[in-house]
């Protein structure tokens, strides 16, 4: 019997491609005739499955992208999938963000159609890292989920401990994570089926926020952030979203969204399919090179 679902048609494949002596693991899904390439960088404690559940189809930002008419490459983060055994050659921020450039060559090879990154808490980082390097200019912009500036209070003495935790577990993070329970399918909630061991440098990174906002200004691509509304690991709402846009001061255009009825893994939960719509929607627009609207900028009401 055909099934009357368009993602349960679209082919997804791993693939592992040679950076330097390094494999570099991703997902892909192609279309046809592509309006763009969505690179998605995945967060912490997880893998490229983040973006392409194994058991709902219909929460796949790789099978919504494709239905849409754009591909997508989830790459495994550097230290993450099969570079998880090359860790010492991934320890500083530069290596990590030319292991991640050289990997999309690698997988990619020669293309037409732009790149566009899609990242998700802990990934945003090595996505600002890449949109703020030279090598970013020919980016057609950038979608950043699930982090910000200032923690929620919720999530505070939990960031820290699990900070100082030698071995990087973080069972009181679990409810900052992945509560509430409501805004994820019973199978989904807490990480089932697309967790993973995360990295040294993960969750180690002094002086990350200082940093953070000289090398957001120097983003000069189109912007898009979005957080949650029950987000519990980063300050949420109109003033979390202000918070995080100002900092983009050289980007032509600063987007914010709130996603109704979600928690912090955006991609995940119930209303994953109405999130991934709303960003593939700037995601042609910035295809299509569409300017901002009044108001739209780094420090626009």
């Amino acid at each position: 019997m055909t099934s009357t679902h368009p993602e349960h048609a679209v082919a997804v494949r791993r693939e592992v491609a040679d950076v330097r002596g390094v494999p570099a693991s991703a997902l892909i899904a192609e279309a046809p005739a592509p309006r763009a390439v969505v690179v998605a960088l995945h967060g912490g404690a997880t893998s490229s499955a983040y973006f392409d559940h194994p058991d709902h189809p219909r929460l796949s930002l790789l099978r919504t992208a494709v239905a849409a008419g754009f591909s997508v490459v989830a790459i495994d983060r550097p230290g993450y999938g099969s570079s998880a055994p090359h860790e010492e050659r991934l320890r500083t921020p530069e290596q990590r963000t030319d292991f991640a450039y050289d990997a999309l060559t690698a997988l990619l090879g020669d293309r037409e159609e732009g790149l566009f990154l899609w990242a998700h808490s802990a990934g945003c980082e090595l996505a600002v890292r890449m949109a703020s390097d030279p090598r970013g200019a020919d980016l057609l912009g950038i979608e950043l989920a699930g982090m910000g500036r200032t923690h929620h209070p919720r999530s505070v003495a939990a960031m820290e401990a699990w900070r100082r935790d030698p071995v990087r577990s973080r069972p009181n993070l679990r409810t900052a994570l992945w509560d509430p329970p409501h805004a994820y399918p019973p199978d989904v909630y807490g990480g089932r089926r697309i967790g993973s061991a995360s990295p040294a440098y993960e969750g180690h990174r002094e002086g990350w926020q200082a940093e953070f906002e000289g090398l957001a200004a120097k983003v000069a691509v189109p912007v898009h952030i979005t957080l949650a509304e029950y987000e519990q690991v980063w300050m949420n709402g109109p003033a979390g979203l202000a918070d995080l846009a100002a900092m983009f001061t050289g980007s032509p255009r600063v987007v914010r969204h709130e996603q109704a009825g979600a928690g912090h893994n955006t991609s995940v939960g119930r209303t994953a399919l109405a999130y991934h719509l709303r960003v593939l929607a700037f995601v042609e627009e910035c295809a299509l090179g569409v300017g901002a609207l009044p108001g739209e900028s780094a420090d626009g009401d």
